[in-house]
């Protein structure tokens, strides 16, 4: 069994969680969440906490015990404080703006790059160049700026592109002086 498994999800007040045939339902001040949970695990509430655990009838079970256990107070947490991630864009003439359910982003190509925001996620842009994402999903707001990253990832020799805020990008040394 897993260790993080066996601990016990508290429910904060204002926070209300259902389980009913094999899908768990969180509704929480900042949203409602709903994930399938397969065959092998148990969910069960009990006394302000979710439980989960092993099906004995499936030996295939650990594999996922401690997987859901985290899933579930991922979304506990989603719905009572949002998960925010925060990314940089650095270089000359990079910006992001958002436009109705799109994310326009201008990172020195030839045309501006538009992405579709995630229903459940809330895009934030200060200063032209700071994106806030937040969100109830951890996986979707993670996800998504994970998306927004990969369209002008740092590159090793200046530092330019999109990274999250704290992210170390390890520089390289530029071309050496050819020796006559």
């Amino acid at each position: 069994m897993s260790r993080k498994g066996k601990l016990p999800v508290a429910i904060p007040s204002g926070v209300d969680v259902k389980v009913a045939e094999n899908v768990i339902t969180v509704k929480g001040p900042k949203g409602t969440l709903q994930y399938k949970i397969v065959p092998e695990i148990e969910v069960r509430v009990e006394a302000g906490n979710v439980h989960v655990s092993v099906s004995s009838a499936h030996p295939d079970g650990n594999n996922y015990h401690g997987l859901y256990r985290t899933l579930i107070d991922n979304m506990v947490h989603g719905v009572v404080k949002e998960f925010e991630v925060k990314l940089e864009m650095i270089g000359v003439g990079y910006r992001a703006a958002v436009q109705g359910t799109l994310l326009d982003i201008q990172v020195g190509q030839s045309h501006p790059t538009k992405l579709p925001i995630p229903q459940g996620v809330t895009v934030k842009i200060e200063k032209n160049t700071m994106l806030t994402m937040t969100g109830a999903d951890k996986q979707k707001v993670g996800q998504f700026a994970a998306t927004v990253r990969a369209v002008k990832p740092p590159e090793p020799y200046q530092g330019k592109g999109i990274r999250y805020v704290g992210e170390y990008v390890r520089k390289k040394a530029g071309k050496a002086a050819a020796k006559k």
